[in-house]
């Protein structure tokens, strides 16, 4: 996805939105765009670097689901080939893959 904006004032003022996945079974990944900072009095540079922002957020949000559904695709055809160690809710497993999910102690 493409996309563009009109430069502010100040060229080299950039700023960064990024994404980073790390677990302790995948490789992490990076995702990264900058944007030229908007000139502060000039409506349109603002409105074009909010419009640009958001459409990187949701063009990360979609990469990042690719690489965590093939990621998770990949962790179901290991785990078929491999021997099993315990009966897993496949169900919420997949709710919650790439989550910290924290139980609930029962008292």
């Amino acid at each position: 996805m493409a996309t563009s904006y009109r430069t502010s004032a100040d060229p080299s003022k950039q700023h960064a939105f990024s994404a980073t996945y790390q677990s302790a079974s995948n490789e992490p990944f990076s995702l990264s765009q900058t944007f030229p900072v908007p000139d502060a009095e000039n409506v349109q540079q603002r409105t074009s670097y909010l419009a640009n922002l958001r459409a990187a957020v949701v063009d990360t949000q979609e990469k990042i689901n690719k690489e965590l559904t093939a990621r998770m695709e990949e962790d179901k055809a290991r785990d078929a080939t491999g021997p099993k160690l315990a009966d897993v809710d496949e169900a919420k497993e997949e709710e919650n893959y790439g989550e910290e999910v924290v139980e609930d102690e029962e008292e």
